[in-house]
């Protein structure tokens, strides 16, 4: 462990860069999943460009082998990984978007998340009128084994609307939300991350691994 942490130090650190120390100490990873982290970051963030940043392009090489291919979906992840909105995901960056996927995170943690995520317009709601959540549904649909028809979707995302949104005023607030997830708890089943040793296997696949049937 200590040879570990002396590797970090005797390095020179790369733009973005954060002790893994600190961050194990303002996250839920032990120093030891952050360092295996860092080792995955580093892979992600050198596939274009080796800079120590993990730009749009290269966040969706992970997904796709295509990373000029258009995908709702992964901006809106890409969106909230990138908290300082400059267009780039530094290292502490992603130790902390990823925190809210471990085991010890609280389900009001993920649950917040995932509105986040959905609140495509970040207007404080999840809107009946929002065609582009639609097509994220198709975006994260087009990436995982589920084929479903445009037709099919629309009704799932409907039946969602209807079922949240209890004030019957064409949107979802967080309130609402909470409380569909609550009584829905499956939603929240790709929201723990799988073991950090079968991490960099199972990164990007157990964000896109979801079952659209949950939220029917």
């Amino acid at each position: 462990m200590r040879a570990l942490r002396n590797c970090f130090c005797l390095k020179k650190p790369k733009p973005g860069f954060e002790d893994p120390t600190i961050l194990a100490a303002e996250t839920h990873f032990t120093l030891n999943e952050v360092e295996a982290l860092h080792h995955l970051f580093n892979k992600l963030s050198s596939s274009v460009i080796d800079d120590g940043l993990i730009d749009k392009e290269e966040f969706q090489l992970a997904f796709l082998s295509n990373s000029s291919k258009q995908n709702l979906f992964l901006d809106r992840l890409f969106d909230l990984f990138d908290i300082k909105g400059n267009g780039v995901i530094e290292f502490g960056e992603f130790v902390r978007s990823l925190t809210v996927f471990h085991p010890r995170a609280s389900e009001a943690d993920k649950i917040a998340y995932l509105f986040r995520l959905y609140d495509l317009r970040q207007t404080g709601f999840i809107e009946r009128d929002e065609r582009k959540l639609k097509q994220m549904v198709l975006a994260l649909l087009s990436e995982s084994d589920l084929s479903l028809s445009i037709e099919e979707v629309e009704a799932i995302v409907e039946k969602t609307m209807m079922d949240a949104d209890l004030k019957g005023d064409g949107k979802i607030d967080e309130e609402e939300w909470t409380e569909f997830v609550i009584n829905n708890p499956s939603i929240l089943k790709n929201m723990t991350l799988p073991y950090l040793k079968e991490l960099t296997l199972a990164f990007p696949s157990f964000i896109l691994d979801t079952d659209v049937s949950d939220l029917e």
